[in-house]
């Protein structure tokens, strides 16, 4: 019966809920007046029609006030203050009626009597239906799941509210670190200590603690996160109130919690004249602009306000995605910077040249790249022809078309690599270091080398969340593989200011804080997702972590630096590493003797010479390409 109700049109349900109030008021009026005159013989004592006056009168001003038009279900505090004001306004017209025809039947102390009852009739009608649609329209008859939401402050309140209007959730208690909260009820729910947690999450049976505290320190919710990661509860947050519309939370704001905030070390704001130097009120360039990296390096320049964003990239659809966010971004700010989407291969120097020239770049962002380990080491002619070749092809426009600078991101993969990506973006700084060698080169060439990064395409922290959501099990390579990780946004900024310090090919190296062992990163992942770790120790649990050895071409850890000659910069978290470089002529010959292998496939010529170029490449004996075994045995004829 409740169901039906609720299923009715909201026309309908409008309706019934105004002939309720059209009867509601007449039943107070009579009461307030049996209660003034202590006579409760309603024919003998009072004219029928004076009744229903207070409804003829308080129908309009409710319909016009939008009573009507509100979701019981999602009927909340301002709800009853509408309430409170349509029936003073209703009941002060009324009393003025009754003044000006001089009733004799309604006394004039019934009449506060009767605002008082009004009040309660309506709006206990609204809150009953609430807590009975509530309580009894749960889907399929399933229990809630019981949320404890750490943080009674503003985003606590909001989010209790937010939770309260579906039938999922229910939230038992709050933790919050204020003493003067602790003890109180907030919105009808407890807050509790933070000592009190372990215990709260066993007797209330919590399923999910929710992060409202979006003004605390990096550090603090790290230390909150470390407090929970033991309770075995999936753990959200609530992101920063100026983050969402209007300042409200809302249920859909919720998140899962950013495993960059385990990293333990707070972010270092961002010097704003490096952040801007080679930027604003300029033409900038990023090639690879639809990929993990360069659409963040595009968001942050956007919001340095260049006269020209030009996006390069060879996927249309990654284009197309960064083009209309970006649109959408500057309509919002109402931000008058030029953007143009340009479909092309970095391979292709006429066109990157006539592209640069066309529309006066004068920065160039180098994100272009083929990443992926495994994918590199049996595809190793297109990783070379990208990463090497893309990148000279690149250099080369950017000088002829007098390009002031230069940036190229690189990654730690090219120190002392084992494997053919690493070998690639190494040999990609060796081309950048020798242009910069030439005093007739008047282009500013910089490179920015860093680990991985939190989110971008290939990293575990996305792969693991959705094994997690499959049941598992999670995969880790090697139970002691290391790896360094910075957030997206973070390494997007540190690129955008090391570039701006370049002078003459400088390698920067950012400070990727302490390395994280991959097992515990997989561990803490399962665990604020809300399950146990099955192992040894703990058959019964939930997800195993299963270890299927190291890739091709991977190692247990990366290093950012060749040698130990590295220098401080003004940033606390860049530094300059001075290593060895090829002149360019030597370089020259080596290029084309790659390009001449690459061409050929020549396999065994490529590992030769990348070992020639690049120090400490000790790749693995096996040649993993596609074509290797074929070219071998001569089943396939190319040439």
């Amino acid at each position: 019966m409740i169901k039906q109700l609720a299923n009715l049109p909201r026309r309908t349900k409008s309706l019934l809920i105004l002939t309720v109030d059209f009867f509601l008021l007449p039943l107070a009026l009579w009461i307030s007046i049996a209660l003034r005159l202590d006579n409760w013989r309603f024919q003998s004592v009072h004219a029928w029609w004076v009744y229903f006056l207070p409804s003829l009168i308080a129908i309009p001003i409710f319909v016009r006030m939008g009573l009507y038009r509100s979701v019981i279900r999602c009927l909340e505090d301002r709800g009853l203050a509408t309430i409170v004001i349509a029936v003073t306004i209703a009941v002060g017209l009324f009393a003025g009626l009754v003044s000006l025809l001089s009733l004799p039947v309604v006394p004039r102390g019934a009449l506060l009597i009767f605002w008082i009852l009004a009040i309660v009739c309506i709006s206990a009608s609204r809150f009953v239906v609430r807590a009975v649609l509530r309580g009894l329209l749960q889907p399929g008859g399933r229990a809630r799941c019981k949320v404890l939401i750490y943080g009674a402050g503003s985003a606590g309140r909001q989010l209790v509210v937010a939770l309260r209007t579906g039938q999922e959730y229910v939230p038992v208690a709050f933790v919050d670190d204020d003493p003067r909260q602790q003890g109180l009820l907030v919105a009808g729910v407890k807050v509790f200590a933070p000592m009190e947690l372990s215990s709260l999450v066993r007797a209330l049976n919590v399923r999910q603690v929710l992060l409202a505290i979006p003004s605390a320190s990096r550090n603090r919710r790290v230390e909150i996160i470390n407090q929970l990661e033991p309770l075995h509860v999936e753990v959200r947050e609530v992101p920063g109130i100026t983050d969402l519309v209007e300042g409200e939370v809302r249920l859909a704001d919720v998140r899962e919690v950013g495993v960059d905030e385990l990293l333990g070390r707070e972010i270092v704001p961002p010097n704003i004249r490096l952040l801007s130097a080679n930027i604003i009120g300029k033409c900038v360039m990023v090639t690879g602009a639809g990929g993990s990296i360069g659409s963040e390096l595009c968001r942050q320049i956007f919001r340095n306000q260049p006269v020209r964003l030009v996006l390069y990239e060879h996927s249309e659809f990654a284009l197309y995605s960064i083009e209309h966010e970006l649109r959408q971004f500057a309509s919002a700010k109402r931000l008058s910077i030029d953007i143009i989407p340009v479909l092309g291969s970095v391979q292709n120097g006429a066109r990157l040249f006539g592209i640069m020239v066309r529309y006066g770049v004068q920065t160039v962002y180098h994100a272009a790249a083929y990443k992926h380990v495994p994918i590199v080491e049996f595809n190793m002619t297109e990783g070379l022809l990208n990463n090497v070749f893309g990148t000279r092809a690149t250099a080369d426009a950017a000088i002829r078309a007098k390009v002031d600078t230069f940036v190229l991101i690189s990654t730690d993969k090219a120190v002392r690599p084992t494997n053919v990506m690493g070998a690639s973006k190494r040999m990609a700084e060796l081309v950048l270091q020798a242009y910069a060698q030439d005093p007739a080169v008047k282009t500013v060439f910089s490179m920015v080398r860093f680990g991985n990064v939190l989110g971008s395409s290939g990293s575990v922290v996305p792969l693991f969340r959705k094994q997690i959501s499959a049941g598992g099990p999670v995969t880790v390579t090697h139970p002691d593989i290391i790896r360094y990780f910075m957030t997206i946004p973070e390494a997007a900024q540190l690129v955008i200011q090391a570039g701006a310090m370049g002078n003459k090919g400088e390698v920067f190296v950012l400070d990727m804080g302490q390395p994280v062992k991959i097992v515990d990163l997989a561990r803490r992942m399962i665990h604020l997702s809300g399950f146990s770790v099955k192992d040894e120790i703990n058959p019964d649990g939930d997800i195993a972590i299963q270890f299927s050895g190291l890739r091709p071409g991977e190692k247990l850890y990366e290093e950012l630096l060749i040698g130990d000659d590295v220098s401080g910069t003004d940033h606390p978290r860049i530094m300059k590493a001075n290593e060895r470089c090829i002149s360019k002529e030597e370089l020259d010959i080596e290029v084309v003797r790659l390009a001449q292998a690459c061409a050929l496939n020549e396999f065994g010529e490529i590992h030769e010479i990348l070992s020639k170029c690049v120090a400490g490449f000790c790749p693995d004996e096996n040649i993993r390409d596609h074509l290797h075994e074929v070219l071998q045995h001569g089943t396939i004829l190319l040439h």
